[in-house]
């Protein structure tokens, strides 16, 4: 008869294979966590910090791209002055950047 070697090995060894099958996955899912997962939950956070600390008088820039001057800041919105009489009120969540801070304006 031509029978293999390899089927008269034993099969793998219990608790010690099923464990070293595992690492690679627990690798992978550390890495992922490191390299994706941390760096957009402190950029989501730092955000949300932009986004609280908004005030009247400071110069932002929209997700759409519209350049402005906050003009009032709502509960979840805030009104901006886009040109001379043109006000538009956006969700404050959609304001991409703040060009530049400045001291509160006088109410």
């Amino acid at each position: 008869m031509l029978v293999s070697p390899a089927y008269a090995q034993a099969a793998g060894g219990g608790i010690g294979g099923a464990l070293g099958s595992f690492v690679p996955l627990i690798l992978i899912f550390a890495i992922m966590y490191f390299l994706l997962i941390r760096p957009q939950q402190k950029k989501v956070k730092e955000h949300q910090k932009m986004v609280e600390a908004l005030r009247r008088g400071d110069q932002i820039v929209t997700a759409g791209g519209l350049v402005g001057k906050v003009v009032k800041v709502h509960e979840g919105e805030a009104e901006v002055e886009l040109a001379d009489n043109v006000k538009v009120r956006v969700i404050k969540s959609t304001i991409a950047q703040v060009r530049s801070k400045t001291e509160p304006a006088e109410a």
